[in-house]
């Protein structure tokens, strides 16, 4: 083939698999002579068709790689963002140690030892570092272009990645297709056959590749292929293990399949008691069948437990209440049922299941986390090593970022805040002359005409002063009295306890609330009368003293406490309620369900929130005077009437509403991006996690230079490990052993 026709060849329609694009190259080079060309020959003329064949590569990219950095359709989450060309280039050549003609190219080594890290010990095994560094060699030479570096971070980003690079680890010669020889060669290598050998020259092997062993099978047949295996090497385990045929084998041997075959099925919980659930000491072929279909139907297995519950992720589902759900779904059994039981009841013994049970059961998931994080700190390995140091300081970890959110809520709504004050202040029947205000509209127009814009925000500085520590505490003691209250079983907490938790948060706060109150209000009403001598919050703690900055703390207590009883438990509730399907909620939800909280939280105690401004606020010359909470109920009462106990109500709601939905928002997300792990419990829906084709769990990269589509690599090349069994030996001396 002359220069001209591969020109040609490789300017044709990209074809449906974007590594055909890269071999038909690699083919055409093969085809003249029967061994393998130099490879100084053969990258010498990649030199020359290097424009055509990125091209080629990027073209059939646009058409396969769908990333989020893309501007189609495809925007939504798990997909990941493609890397930046010009940084990938840069990481391609700090690693890239051949140069052939001007052209930098990694090895092997290169790619899988230096790069991705794997096989890092000296003693690795070479064969297996080649097969792996083969999904990304198309041109299979051993050595590795940037072309082929980007196509692969660009494959990474595709949903079905995981078969893609599977097939390609089996496409030893880069044709596009996998023949029966390719796929002995690379399933004789890996540990699993070396242990429990499959019958490469059974009817199953022969279904897809003929008779003969002749037919050539693409990428998408291969995908059904491979998946189809892993379940029949399972059976034919099976088998094996029953040399009687009888349809029985042992506790041990079940052991034996499912962690050497079906490692990728189990969970921690699931694993230790594989055992302990064969309680006969024998299992039959229908109960390994149906044991293996219930931990590849967890899924659905969850859709049934949520439409039993109409939602709820901490309902609890009896045998027969589950059955009545599932009857709609014919492809779970009962025998799978009565496995899911057993299983759920060796956790905790309850006879009912929760949603957190099918949690622990499912079988671990890679998954995409769109939920990005500035810090990523682990203070300890598992939560059994949680001391009393590491609670201190989780508590002052949620402190810190609590203050923070405080002040970012108080800010946003103060304005509302000040209105709300002037409004309840307003006294009617003990003062001579009209009213200031008719309205909080009113009242906000006046404002900014009389005391201009910084009006609305007389008192923010000794605000936010206080109320960093105040919002604080009371997110503190909320979340630390729910881990206390909360079943360490199943980690759900009975209603009261969230009403005790937000009570015990509302109560803790007024040592800060008060002083900080009083102060703001004395600040907020100095703007309504003229005068010559300007009012400072040092002047009104002066002015006050020590005992007089917590005038009113009764009415403070019935204030706050009450509130925090309603609002938390309202907004765990509404948070469950706004999550998207996978459990997640978007920080829209986050704001949307504290601002709902809000609500019946801030209306439901105006009454001891006029009391309290009425206390907290020095009266003026013919204004009534009150001596406590008892005191002011009455005079309110009889001077005002009743109505005066809700003044300020809706300034009160759309303050609290939105500030609380901000503040909860802050936190959360505060959260999100700093991430300590203390081994306690986290918010809930706080991680937005994408399956993808559920591989093993997740590996995560240390590595900065692992960017884009790279950032998935070692989860995936684990999951081609666990979900398929295709083990590779880590080391040269010891065959068949893994490390």
């Amino acid at each position: 083939m002359t220069k001209k026709d591969e020109g040609k060849k490789l300017s044709d329609p990209a074809p449906t698999d974007y590594f055909s694009s890269v071999s038909l190259l690699s083919n055409d080079l093969h085809q003249d002579g029967a061994g393998r060309q130099d490879v100084h020959q053969k990258k010498g003329l990649r030199g020359l068709l290097f424009p055509l064949q990125q091209l080629a590569l990027n073209s059939s990219l646009l058409t396969r790689v769908e990333c989020k950095s893309s501007t189609n359709k495809n925007e939504g989450p798990g997909y990941l963002k493609r890397a930046n060309t010009e940084k990938l280039q840069v990481i391609f050549q700090r690693y890239a140690s051949v140069e052939v003609e001007g052209e930098k190219y990694m090895t092997p080594n290169d790619l899988i030892r230096k790069f991705l890290g794997l096989y890092a010990h000296e003693n690795y095994n070479p064969k297996s570092v080649k097969l792996l560094a083969g999904i990304i060699d198309t041109s299979k030479d051993e050595l590795i272009s940037y072309p082929e570096f980007q196509a692969f971070e660009g494959l990474l980003c595709l949903p079905d990645a995981l078969y893609q690079i599977a097939f390609q680890l089996f496409d030893t010669k880069g044709t596009g297709l996998v023949t029966f020889d390719e796929f002995q060669e690379v399933i004789k290598e890996t540990v699993l056959h070396q242990r429990i050998p499959f019958d490469l020259d059974g009817g199953f092997v022969k279904l897809y590749f003929g008779r003969d062993k002749k037919r050539v099978v693409t990428y998408a047949e291969f995908s059904q292929f491979l998946h189809d295996f892993h379940e029949e090497y399972a059976v034919e385990a099976f088998r094996r293990f029953d040399k009687l045929g009888s349809g029985y084998i042992s506790a041990m041997d079940f052991y034996q399949i499912m962690t050497q075959i079906k490692q990728h099925l189990l969970t921690k919980e699931v694993s230790e008691n594989v055992v302990a659930l064969a309680h006969t000491h024998r299992v039959s072929f229908p109960f390994f069948m149906a044991f293996n279909s219930l931990l590849n139907n967890m899924e659905l297995i969850k859709k049934i437990y949520l439409n039993a519950t109409q939602g709820s992720r901490t309902s609890e589902v009896t045998k027969e209440e589950f059955l009545h759900s599932a009857q709609m779904m014919s492809q779970i059994t009962p025998l799978e049922v009565d496995i899911l039981f057993q299983l759920c009841d060796l956790l905790h013994q309850t006879g009912r299941i929760q949603y957190s049970d099918l949690q622990a059961i499912a079988p671990e998931q890679y998954f995409k986390q769109i939920t990005r994080r500035l810090t990523d700190l682990k203070a300890v390995d598992k939560p059994e090593d949680r001391g009393f140091f590491i609670q201190i300081l989780e508590s002052v970890y949620r402190f810190t970022l609590g203050s923070i959110a405080g002040a970012v809520g108080a800010t946003a709504v103060y304005p509302i805040d000040l209105v709300k004050t002037r409004m309840q202040n307003q006294r009617a029947g003990s003062y001579i002359g009209e009213l200031m205000y008719r309205s909080s509209a009113d009242c906000f127009r006046k404002v900014i005409r009389h005391e201009g814009f910084s009006g609305l925000y007389r008192g923010l500085v000794p605000q936010l002063i206080g109320v960093a520590p105040e919002k604080a505490i009371k997110l503190t003691v909320n979340d630390l009295m729910r881990d206390k209250l909360m079943n360490p079983k199943n980690h759900t907490i009975p209603f009261w306890g969230e009403m005790l938790a937000g009570a015990c948060a509302g109560g803790s706060q007024v040592v800060f609330t008060n002083p900080l109150e009083i102060v703001k209000i004395r600040l907020q009403v100095a703007g309504e009368i003229a005068s010559t001598s300007k009012i400072s919050a040092w002047s009104v703690v002066k002015e006050l003293g020590f005992f007089g900055l917590y005038k009113g703390a009764k009415a403070c207590f019935l204030r706050d406490i009450p509130f925090s009883a309603i609002y938390f438990p309202a907004y765990a509730h509404m948070k469950v309620k706004l999550q998207d399907a996978n459990g997640y909620n978007h920080p829209l939800s986050l704001l949307a369900a504290g601002a709902i909280a809000g609500i019946p939280a801030a209306s439901l105690v105006t009454p001891a929130d006029v009391i309290k401004t009425r206390l907290q606020v020095a009266a003026r010359a013919g204004q009534t005077t009150y001596n406590g909470v008892i005191d002011a109920t009455k005079k309110i009462w009889a001077e005002e009437g009743g109505k005066a106990f809700w003044k300020g109500a809706g300034a009160r709601v759309f303050r609290s509403s939105p500030q609380f939905g901000v503040t909860l928002v802050t936190y959360e997300i505060l959260q999100r991006l700093f991430y300590v792990d203390f081994g306690g419990t986290r918010p809930t829906g706080s991680e937005l996690n994408i399956p993808a084709g559920g591989i093993a769990p997740e590996q995560k990269s240390m590595n900065p230079d692992h960017i884009g589509g790279f950032e998935v690599a070692l989860p995936i090349l684990s999951g081609i490990e666990s979900k398929f069994g295709l083990f590779l030996p880590q080391f040269s001396n010891e065959p068949g052993k893994r490390a």
